[in-house]
């Protein structure tokens, strides 16, 4: 039994000094680094530059819309979650962005049927844009405009 002890201290062992590397590399570039004001090491052949978000673009601005239902001329913000419900555990198309596929052209009349099917209750629907020019240096600061109007 103590040769099953020790493989899992250092298994264990093992974990923990990856997932502190792993959360150092994730951290460095974006974070670590303007924070103290020089460039920390790398850890090479390890992580790919962006970290744990991988192969994804990452970028300091970003967008994303909001839907919102108008009755008796006052509006009010749908949760994204009540327009795309999914059933899977663990699972968040939202956090995904996915609603932001609603902006383009050829999804604006289907998404409107889609509303005026799912929420019968208003009598119109308003899908803005909303721009996040730069989460790291003004993060308060969205620019939000009507994209189309559901009639």
């Amino acid at each position: 039994m103590p040769s099953r002890r020790l493989r899992n201290v250092m298994i264990t062992i093992f974990v923990i000094v990856w997932n502190l590397a792993f959360h150092y590399e994730s951290l460095r570039a974006f974070y670590l680094d303007p924070w103290l004001g020089r460039q920390l090491p790398k850890i090479r052949f390890l992580f790919p530059p962006a970290g744990w978000i991988m192969f994804y673009n990452v970028d300091d601005q970003f967008g994303y819309a909001e839907v919102y239902g108008v009755k008796e001329q006052m509006t009010h913000l749908i949760d994204p979650h009540d327009i795309l419900e999914t059933r899977f555990i663990g699972f968040d198309n939202i956090q995904r962005n996915v609603l932001s596929s609603v902006l383009s052209t050829p999804m604006q009349k289907p998404f409107c049927r889609f509303l005026e099917r799912k929420f019968p209750e208003f009598d119109r629907f308003l899908i803005t844009a909303v721009q996040v020019p730069s989460i790291t240096q003004q993060p308060r600061i969205r620019y939000q405009r009507v994209y189309y109007d559901c009639e």
